[in-house]
This record gives structure tokens, sequence and C-alpha cells, in this order.
């Protein structure tokens, strides 16, 4: 594959470059995409709980594993992939208020965890030990998940903005890649020494880094084909190309200049 596989170039009108119509609902599936991506964080912090356990795999006399890891890398690495189609489709702006939805999503997940828990249970139920297994957060790791997903997710999305300047819109593997790679980088550092810093030597921590990060990337350069397929689409049916030439890259501005940029 060599770049966005498109027939005819997109007109000047077609790519937009505005917030205002980036988080409107003239875009027809950008409300579906971000409902998903904030559905996949949510579920994905719920089956976290559980370690699975993959491997050993043997190849000839070579044998890799087993490897230990939560029942979230099934999918939050596809949180990567809709960032990466909001950011190429939508544009930056649309991407960093999904970031923003999924992080007050996952809070609320939280918040609202520990204060059902905290209830006094009805007489006759005794789920409670259940309850609090799947629903209970360690503060620790609350806080970890929340800043690593924070900061991950942007530098996925600042990264493939940028990148797409620097390619002119050519070799999307690139962009979705090269993304994958700083963003799950940040996140995996991050989620990983916030955790479990001071709890483990330094030589564990790397050895679980470099485990969970080699997965996460391997997953998504795996789905590089589907990640195309679906954006090339979504760029027909959108009329939308972005490029983010004047973008306010601050996270946490929510104003950007008006208008195509030509």
């Amino acid at each position: 594959m060599h770049g966005i596989l498109i027939e005819k170039p997109l007109q000047l009108e077609t790519i937009q470059h505005d917030v205002k119509r980036s988080t409107s609902s003239s875009y027809k599936y950008l409300d579906a995409l971000t409902t998903a991506f904030v559905v996949i964080l949510l579920v994905s912090n719920l089956i976290a709980q559980k370690v699975c356990l993959f491997g050993p795999y043997s190849i000839g006399a070579w044998s890799i594993g087993p490897f230990a890891v939560s029942g979230a890398i099934l999918l939050f690495p596809i949180t990567y992939i809709f960032a990466d189609v909001f950011t190429e489709v939508y544009g930056y702006s649309a991407s960093r208020r999904a970031i923003w939805l999924g992080f007050f999503g996952t809070a609320l997940l939280y918040v609202m965890g520990a204060i059902v828990i905290a209830l006094p249970s009805a007489q006759g139920w005794h789920n409670q030990e259940a309850f609090s297994t799947v629903f209970g957060f360690i503060p620790r790791i609350l806080a970890a998940s929340l800043i690593a997903f924070w900061a991950g997710e942007f530098a996925n999305s600042y990264t493939l903005a940028r990148l797409k300047l620097v390619t002119n819109g050519r070799k999307l593997w690139t962009r979705t890649v090269g993304s994958t790679v700083v963003g799950q980088a940040v996140d995996t550092i991050l989620v990983i020494s916030l955790t479990f810093g001071g709890i483990y030597p330094v030589r564990t921590l790397l050895n679980i880094i470099a485990t969970g990060y080699a997965l996460k990337v391997g997953y998504e350069v795996i789905a590089t084909p589907l990640t195309y397929l679906v954006i090339n689409w979504l760029k027909r049916a959108e009329h939308s190309d972005a490029f983010d030439r004047h973008a306010n890259f601050n996270p946490f501005s929510f104003a950007e200049k008006s208008g195509p940029d030509a």
C-alpha cells in the first residue's frame, strides 16, 4: 500500500479545518464514531481487572511466552485507531473533543463505581464482594490510567497531524504506525511507572513496559489494512480530508480558526 487510495484528489472545499464543522451534525458518522470510542474505552476499563495468560507459543525450537496481560489489551489499542481516524479525516480538534469525552466518561465511571460500592447493600443481596472487584478501582491505578490515557492519546493525535503535514497527505501508513509508536510509548511508560513504581524493581518495570508496548504496537500494525479501509471510506463518505496547518494543538484550547486551509 502506498498512501491514500483515492482515485481523484479531493477538491479544496471538501477539506475541512475548522472545529465548528468537525463537531457538528453536518458530518454523518462523527457522532457515532465518538460514541463508539467512548464505549470501547469504558468497556476496556471494566475488563482490565482480569489478567489473561497467552502462550507459551512454540515455533520450531523456539518458545515465546507465556504473556500475562490485562484483559484490556483486547480493546484498548482500538482507541488509538479511533484517534487516527478522527485526526486524519476530521482534524485534530475532533480528536481532542473525543479524547476529553473519553477522559470525563472514564472519570465518571470510577467515581460512580466508588459511590455505589460505598452505599449499603439491600438485605438478601450477596454480591457485594464481586461487585467491588469489578467496579472498585484503587486510587493509584485510577490516577495512573487517566493520566496515561490523556497523555498517550494526545501524543498520538498530535504526531499524526504533524506527520500528515510532513508527508503532505501521502503514505498513510507512516502516520498511523508512527503515531502509534509515539502514543503507545507515552501511555505504556506512564501507566506502568505510575502504577507500579516503587513496588517492583526497575528491571521488572522495564520488562512489563516492553512486553505491553510490543503487544499494543503489534496489534495496531496488524490492523493497518483495516485502518486504511475505514479512513479511505470515511473520507469519501464525509467529503473531508483534514490538514491541520493552522490548528491550535493546545489540548486545553477549543478555539480554532475557521475556514479551509489553502
